[in-house]
């Protein structure tokens, strides 16, 4: 077989690595990024952009927890990155970049035949074997297409687009960072992961201006625990794949509730501490749980874990409205939870929120551009003379670089799924093709319609990866 990869990110590198070589004649690999693998967020960078997960999380071998670990002990003496409140190595994401090229590059050895080729694709025609178009004009043929396109840059939300002393995509900060005055008024739109990565690095560099954070919420991420085996029962990936859909709210709850009993633990005690946690400010907030850090109770262990290696097949169980419901009303509070700091960013905030050089402002209503930003919130007009755009795009959304191949497939009969992204079959990733799949066209990564809203993290996009390997000819052995 010929297979075309339309993307070099960790999707791709995910694919590479569970492909079986022993029936592939060929693999190119389609991407104007150089270099591949590292996608948009594991550039070199400052060494203050730190991986956000412990390395149970961030394994790109699907199946296999401890790949990523293995490379890093292999990489740097022991204790290198450690946190130590956390008991685990959190590097730089660079450090990571380099684990997806390491990666990429020992799979690509394993095929008679690969070429990586810097060029955006245009199109895909589908009549007879599948034909890829690229924006240079050249045509390749291959037997199966993967997308594995990425989740596109930051949105404009406020239309600053231009204004001087607006940052539009801030990665990567060693570079969008040089150009702001230390002791300028920089206010950072949002409040999730990236907007601490901001943060910290500001932090890092010196920064000795008033620093805002501001968002409709205001709610930070929480912090991550010390990692403890969970040994899921009722939340196991096996266990739901084992349920007929659809499944209603009540329903999944009732699984979480048996999950936490079975631990000893209460569903009802986790969600009114949860909830009193958005109540009690960022700066309370990251006082609370960096001490719970060690803390035995394995309530937000369970949660967290299941949302990632769970939370796509439970997606899928539920009905349109429920997951309309999910996405409207508990976007913040799920994704807070689900994907939390490292602990050693939240101490970094709170020594920051303590000295009074950091800010969370919510109910941000609007900003505007002029001598400086004027921004309007709850609780009155903040201004700033430096505005970083820390606004994740929404989730599957279609990347501006790849709208033409979108439309070509949209064109032969493909359609966008309601939940966004292009509709696949649940169980292959096969692309829906004038309604049914289609073997020769594969989705892996955030352009997979039909998933949840957490659907940039590392154990998600492994899974797609391996599930669109053994749907073109099966998973190598390891």
């Amino acid at each position: 077989m010929d297979i075309a990869i339309i993307g070099a990110g960790a999707a791709a590198v995910a694919l590479l690595d569970a492909l079986d070589p022993s029936d592939i004649r060929s693999v190119t690999v389609f991407d104007p990024a150089t270099p591949p693998w590292r996608g948009r967020p594991y550039r070199p960078d400052l060494d203050s952009v730190l991986v956000n997960a412990p390395p149970e999380i961030m394994s790109i071998r699907s199946g296999d927890r401890e790949h990523y670990a293995r490379w890093l002990d292999g990489d740097a003496p022991a204790g290198t990155h450690l946190d130590e409140r956390l008991g685990r190595p959190i590097p730089p994401r660079a450090v990571y970049g380099r684990y997806l090229v390491d990666t990429a590059e020992a799979a690509l050895a394993r095929f008679a035949r690969t070429e990586v080729v810097d060029a955006a694709v245009t199109g895909v025609s589908l009549a007879d074997r599948p034909t890829v178009r690229t924006a240079d004009g050249r045509r390749y043929t291959a037997d199966h297409v993967v997308l594995c396109v990425g989740g596109g840059v930051p949105r404009d939300g406020y239309g600053l687009a231009g204004a001087p002393g607006f940052v539009a995509d801030p990665y990567p900060l060693r570079r969008t960072l040089a150009d702001v005055p230390p002791r300028s008024d920089v206010a950072v739109i949002g409040t999730g992961l990236t907007a601490v990565d901001i943060v910290a690095s500001l932090a890092a560099r010196g920064h000795t201006g008033r620093i805002s954070m501001v968002s409709r919420s205001g709610t930070l991420p929480f912090v991550w625990q010390r990692p403890v085996p969970t040994g899921l029962r009722y939340l196991a990936p096996d266990r739901l794949r084992s349920l007929e859909g659809p499944i209603g709210p009540a329903e999944f709850t009732d699984l979480i509730r048996r999950e936490l009993a079975d631990h000893g633990e209460s569903w009802d005690a986790l969600a009114a501490w949860i909830a009193a946690a958005w109540e009690r400010g960022p700066e309370a907030s990251l006082r609370e749980q960096l001490a719970l850090v060690d803390a035995p109770e394995l309530g937000r262990r369970i949660v967290q874990e299941a949302a990632h290696t769970a939370g796509p097949i439970a997606w899928r169980l539920l009905r349109a409205r429920d997951r309309e419901r999910l996405r409207g009303r508990h976007f913040r509070t799920i994704t807070s939870v689900a994907s939390p700091m490292v602990p050693r960013n939240a101490a970094l905030l709170l020594e920051l929120f303590e000295a009074g050089a950091l800010e969370v402002l919510p109910g941000i209503e609007k900003i505007e551009a002029g001598s400086e930003f004027e921004i309007t919130h709850a609780a009155g007009v903040r201004t700033a003379d430096i505005v970083i755009n820390a606004v994740n795009p929404p989730p599957h959304a279609v990347p501006r670089a790849a709208e033409p191949l979108v439309s070509s497939l949209l064109a032969q009969g493909a359609v966008l799924d309601p939940d966004g992204g292009l509709a696949v079959d649940p169980g292959t990733g096969r692309v829906l093709v004038a309604g049914r799949p289609d073997r020769r066209l594969h989705v892996a990564g955030d352009l997979a319609g039909g998933g949840p809203f957490l659907v940039s993290g590392i154990p998600g996009v492994a899974a797609q990866a391996s599930r669109a390997a053994r749907s073109i000819g099966g998973v190598r052995s390891r």
